[in-house]
């Protein structure tokens, strides 16, 4: 994924310490694709992948901060979303990205299918925390 930190200097930002600031988090991705001129359904694929990594961040990382903004590129624009948290951190990445596999109670379908519904998708993750970044375009 090419490196939007740029973007962040204007984002918009949600800490995140419980479920309703993850609501929160969704409302804020939702305006941001819904001012990007999203399509309703690219704005729903969007929304359920912040939500799904809003909710892995709460439940896995102890909660962390949300941060997203619009990006323009050419002739296209999308939403740019990096979800950040300081807990334990992903032993094994490629495992929790395959359908099914799941750490705790869940269907295990947070991380792969937040990466299935959208268009760039990267995570980073060591003894510090993990971050997620993702990003939507719109056309």
């Amino acid at each position: 994924m090419r490196d939007y930190g740029a973007a962040l200097a204007s984002a918009d930002t949600v800490s995140v310490a419980d479920s309703s600031d993850v609501v929160s988090a969704r409302q804020m991705v939702r305006t941001l694709a819904q001012r990007s001129g999203m399509s309703l359904v690219h704005q729903t694929k969007l929304v359920t992948a912040a939500s799904e990594l809003g909710r892995n961040m709460l439940v896995y990382g102890g909660g962390g901060v949300v941060r997203a903004a619009t990006i323009t590129e050419a002739e296209r624009r999308g939403v740019y979303v990096e979800f950040e948290d300081r807990g334990p951190g992903i032993a094994d990445i490629e495992l929790a990205l395959t359908d099914g596999w799941t750490s705790g109670s869940g269907m295990g379908l947070g991380l792969s299918g937040a990466k299935r519904l959208v268009d760039e998708f990267d995570i980073s993750s060591g003894p510090d925390g993990t971050t997620v970044r993702i990003l939507k375009w719109g056309r």
